[in-house]
């Protein structure tokens, strides 16, 4: 078998259009798992009676299963839940209201959650306690020791892991197709489907998910630079 170079450039141009499905689901999906990892990281390392042991479940839950399995149970489940209700009330809102790109943000974003409350629990438990207590005892509220002193410094510790888990997510968004989102690998499929060059074809997608991955890398990188500058009382 020899490789068409050339079709690798052609399918690399055609995948392009694809790119921005892909960059948008990963990053609405790492938003709002951030949100939802904080919120039951939180909720963890305080304590919070129900809400600490419902996020621990959902923590156990989610990285016990397959991204797939998570995709088929929202896609299904939340279908037939609308369906249902909407068809005993009377809504004219449905499961053919919701376009397909959005149960990949649910079940993505569930994703995201359960493995960002990991990763924010670790930078959280990474600041020494006594910063807290410290903060308190100047007068500051919870609220404020979180949000001035112990939330900067546990994004520092964090952000490896924060960038491992946005490429991670930007992999795994290459399941949309399976309800019928067009993204680089759906793409990748459509091209090489009309000449039945699929080894170019999803060579192409590697290089542009490659490309992708070593911006984010880079970007990281710079940031944990900058981030690392201050800490030791530089000037950037």
């Amino acid at each position: 078998m020899t490789l068409d170079f050339s079709f690798i450039w052609t399918a690399f141009k055609q995948l392009l259009p694809a790119l921005p499905t892909t960059l948008q689901i990963t990053v609405v999906s790492v938003f709002c798992g951030f949100v939802i990892g904080t919120i039951v990281a939180l909720s963890r390392i305080f304590k919070v009676p129900v809400l600490s042991q419902l996020g621990a479940a959902y923590v156990t839950f989610v990285r016990g299963t397959p991204m797939i399995t998570h995709l088929f149970l929202v896609y299904i489940g939340l279908s037939t839940i609308l369906d249902h209700l909407s068809e005993k009330y009377g809504w004219s809102f449905n499961s053919v209201s919701i376009p397909m790109i959005g149960f990949a943000y649910i079940a993505f974003s569930i994703t995201a959650g359960a493995y960002m409350s990991e990763v924010v629990r670790a930078g959280m438990l990474a600041v020494e306690k006594g910063q807290m207590e410290a903060a308190r005892a100047v007068g500051m509220t919870t609220f404020q020791a979180l949000r001035r002193i112990v939330f900067p410094q546990a994004f520092a510790a964090a952000l490896p892991n924060l960038s491992n888990s946005l490429i991670g997510m930007l992999h795994g968004s290459t399941l949309a197709f399976i309800v019928s989102v067009v993204d680089i690998n759906a793409q990748a499929q459509i091209v090489a489907s009309t000449n039945w060059k699929f080894t170019e074809a999803y060579l192409a997608a590697a290089i542009l998910f490659w490309i992708v991955t070593v911006a984010i890398e880079r970007a990281t990188a710079a940031l944990e630079k900058r981030i690392n500058v201050y800490n030791r009382g530089g000037v950037a």
